[in-house]
């Protein structure tokens, strides 16, 4: 697990498709989704993989989980067990002040990404594909002393929620989760699912 402050780190993120996502929170009335390759909206995400991504503000941490899920698999007459690796699995948390309704509409109505070639979200049940969900870059501050890039492929959005405190500032996360090993590197990573990784 790392853990970096908002100050120390840029998040920025992009689709897997080549489209983007536009979100225009219109507070209790319908929230406007724009998918396109130019979408518009108060947050705009941008079709990717590309090296120029939206950077999300107000961030004020990022929590990276990198692990393995196992399963144990036990032998006739043997009293010890194996355990296999299954697959590997990145969870990135992201925490911001609550500013507005970008992060519900984007749980809400675009989980998975946008569908490539195609002006619509993926709505979760169909088979993902190569172009299936988002990309995450975390970019250390090069005043620290690293100056690395974290990019994490294929990312769905897995849970949102938002903490109320009646002193201060409404908090909220929104949590993503891949398969995909994560690269580091000076740049971003900008290599296409499917041809390398």
């Amino acid at each position: 697990m790392v853990f970096f402050l908002g100050k120390d780190v840029t998040f920025g993120i992009t689709t897997e498709s080549d489209r983007g996502i536009g979100v225009t929170p219109a507070g209790h009335a319908a929230s406007q989704i724009d998918v396109g390759t130019s979408p518009s909206g108060d947050l705009v995400i941008k079709a990717g993989p590309d090296q120029s991504f939206t950077e999300l503000s107000q961030i004020t941490a990022v929590d990276v989980n990198i692990g393995a899920m196992d399963e144990d698999i036990a032998y006739f007459g043997m009293r010890s067990q194996t355990k296999a690796e299954i697959k590997k699995e990145t969870t990135v948390t992201i925490t911001r002040k609550k500013e507005n309704e970008q992060f519900d509409v984007l749980f809400n109505e675009a989980r998975y990404g946008t569908q490539n070639g195609a002006n619509a979200v993926w709505d979760g049940l169909e088979q993902p594909d190569k172009y299936h969900g988002y990309r995450l870059y975390i970019q250390i501050d090069a005043s620290t002393g690293n100056d690395e890039t974290i990019t994490i492929p294929g990312c769905c959005i897995q849970s949102h929620s938002v903490t109320v405190n009646t002193d201060g500032t409404m908090d909220e996360t929104l949590e993503f989760m891949s398969y995909i090993t994560p690269t580091f590197a000076t740049d971003a990573d900008d290599t296409a699912i499917g041809t390398n990784l």
